[in-house]
C-alpha cells in the first residue's frame, strides 16, 4: 500500500471508529427507560448492535468528503463558497443517513413521513454535531501535523525519549528580493501556494515538521526516509511540482520559486513542550547540523546538500553524489563532509 491510500485508510479507519462510538454513546444515552417519539424504537442492545453497523457506513462516506477536500484544498477559495460547500455536504449526508435509515425501518410510511416524523430533528442536530465535532479533531490533528494530536493524548512524549531521524531544511531563495518585488500581500500569498504545493512530499511519507516563516522544516523517522529514498525523492518531486505550476506563478507572481535544502540523520530527542500550547519538539545536534548545513548552499552555489552521515545510511540509491568536501559550520568544532546531490538522466 502506498503512502497515499495508507493516508486515506487512516482517514477513513478514524472516521469510522469515531461515527461508531458516537452512535454508541447515543443508544446508551437513550437507553432503557425512555421511549422514541418516532416510529423506530430501540432497545439499548439494538442501538449498540446498529451503530457496529451505520458507524462505518457513515464514517466511511464522512471520512471520503475529509479526504476530497484535503486533497483540493490548495484550490484557493472564498469562506462564503467554503461555508456553502459545507452547508451542501452536510444536506447530502444527512439524506444519506435518513435513506438508509428508511430502507430498513421505513415499512407503511413515506419517505417525507419517515423524515419529518417527531422527534427526527434532535437526531439530525446530534449528527450534524459530531460532524462538525470530528472534522475540527481533523483540523486540530492537521494542525500538529502527523497524528500527534493521539500522540499527544496518549501522553507517549510526555517524558523525553531518543528517536533516530532525518530532517530536511527547505528554504526560499532569494526571499528578500521576492518579498521586495511582491509586496508583503502578494509575498504571503505565494508562500502559501507553495505550501500548499510542498504538500506533494506525503506521497514521500515526510512529516512536516514546521514553517518557520518561507522555511519549512521536514523530517522522517530513519527506515521511513530510507526506503525508497523517500527523503531524496521529496525534493525533488517538490521542485517538479513547482515547474508544473510555473504558468500559475508566472502569472500571479511574475517568478517562479525555487527552494535550498539542507539534510541530516541521526538521533534526536523529541518530547511534548508547552503548557498553553502544546507541541511536539526535536532537541539535538542533528536537527541544528541539518540548519547549519542547508545555510551553506548559497555560499556552494547549490540546491541539494545532504551531511555524511545521510549519505552513508542511503546505501543503494538512483542518485547522483558529489562530496565538496569538509567544510566548517557555524557553531561546530569539528568540520563536516558534505555532498550534493543530483537525479540521474534517467
Amino acid at each position: 500500500m502506498n503512502f497515499k491510500n495508507k493516508r486515506r485508510w487512516q482517514i477513513i479507519q478514524q472516521y469510522s471508529i469515531g461515527w461508531t462510538l458516537a452512535f454508541i454513546f447515543l443508544g446508551i444515552v437513550r437507553g432503557e427507560g425512555t421511549k422514541e417519539l418516532g416510529s423506530v424504537q430501540f432497545e439499548v442492545w439494538e442501538s449498540i448492535f446498529t451503530a457496529f453497523i451505520t458507524g462505518p457506513i457513515l464514517g466511511s462516506i464522512s471520512g471520503f468528503a475529509q479526504i476530497l477536500t484535503e486533497e483540493n484544498s490548495y484550490n484557493r477559495i472564498s469562506f462564503q463558497k467554503l461555508l456553502i460547500l459545507r452547508v451542501v455536504y452536510v444536506m447530502v449526508f444527512l439524506i444519506s443517513i435518513i435513506s438508509l435509515a428508511y430502507v430498513f425501518y421505513g415499512e407503511n410510511i413515506t419517505f417525507i413521513d419517515f423524515a419529518f416524523e417527531s422527534g427526527s430533528f434532535a437526531i439530525y442536530l446530534y449528527i450534524v454535531s459530531v460532524d462538525i465535532f470530528m472534522f475540527g479533531l481533523r483540523q486540530v490533528n492537521l494542525f500538529l501535523g502527523s497524528n500527534n494530536f493521539w500522540k499527544l493524548f496518549r501522553g507517549r512524549f510526555y517524558t523525553p525519549r531518543e528517536e533516530e531521524r532525518i530532517f530536511m531544511f527547505l528554504d526560499l531563495q532569494s526571499s528578500t528580493a521576492h518579498a521586495e518585488n511582491l509586496g508583503h500581500i502578494e509575498y504571503s500569498k505565494m508562500i502559501q501556494d507553495c505550501f500548499n504545493d510542498l504538500g506533494v512530499v506525503v506521497e514521500n511519507e515526510a512529516e512536516i515538521y514546521q514553517y518557520v516563516g518561507d522555511e519549512v522544516i521536514l523530517t522522517w523517522k530513519l527506515k521511513d526516509g530510507l526506503k525508497n529514498q523517500n527523503c531524496l525523492n521529496a525534493y525533488f518531486n517538490f521542485k517538479q511540482r513547482l515547474e508544473k505550476r510555473k504558468e500559475h506563478y508566472l502569472m500571479n507572481y511574475n517568478c517562479i520559486p525555487h527552494f535550498k535544502a539542507g539534510m541530516n540523520s541521526g538521533i534526536v530527542t523529541v518530547a511534548e513542550v508547552g503548557k498553553y500550547k502544546k507541541e511536539i519538539a526535536y532537541h539535538g545536534d542533528t536537527i541544528n547540523t541539518a540548519a547549519r548545513i542547508q545555510g551553506k548552499c548559497n555560499e556552494l552555489k547549490q540546491e541539494l546538500l545532504i551531511s555524511e552521515s545521510l549519505k552513508n545510511d542511503l546505501n543503494d540509491t538512483d542518485f547522483v553524489f558529489k562530496e565538496l568536501g569538509k567544510i566548517e559550520l557555524k557553531g561546530k568544532e569539528n568540520q563536516i563532509l558534505i555532498y550534493t546531490v543530483d537525479q540521474t538522466k534517467n
